[in-house]
């Protein structure tokens, strides 16, 4: 549990950096993001949660 915790806190911290560093940029993707189908952004959720997992693998097996 208390990796979990670390894990939501370090996904806060990533958003926050690119609200921060550029937040232009971010309302600009909001917006693209905004005209795509519910279809493509499940695809898109998906393959970011593949790739999010298997770079967890890594890092686990590396350190």
């Amino acid at each position: 549990m208390k990796d979990l915790n670390a894990a939501l806190c370090l996904v806060l911290v990533v958003e926050g950096l690119f609200l921060f560093a550029a937040p232009a940029l971010w309302k600009r993707m909001v917006v693209l993001l905004q005209g795509l189908g519910e279809r493509d952004l499940r695809v898109a959720g998906a393959v970011m949660i593949v790739l999010g997992l298997l770079a967890l693998q890594l890092v686990r097996r590396v350190l």
